[in-house]
């Protein structure tokens, strides 16, 4: 696995688990017991807490990382393995 396609992979892991991980723990203002504070959306989180959910997201994704590399390059799981994939031949 070169540098550049590791990099790629562990970057689309990373925003794909920061987004599952956004809202969890949230609550609006009136959730909270607290006036929404005016110009914001009611909807708009009262502490997003978004320093705790960048380091959790970054543990997470380097974990989910490790187990794709492992993957990727001891061949745990070929294209072969996967059943609706079609078996090619190799070509002379």
């Amino acid at each position: 696995m070169s540098f550049a396609f590791g990099a790629a992979i562990y970057l689309v892991i990373w925003w794909t688990v920061l987004f599952a991980i956004l809202p969890i723990g949230v609550r609006t203002s009136e959730e909270a017991g607290e006036a929404a504070m005016p110009g914001l959306a009611d909807s708009a989180p009262h502490k997003p807490h978004l320093l705790m959910k960048v380091l959790g997201t970054t543990v997470v994704s380097t974990i989910i990382f490790a187990i794709v590399y492992v993957i990727v390059v001891h061949q745990v799981i070929t294209l072969d393995d996967i059943p609706f994939f079609p078996n090619y031949e190799k070509v002379q």
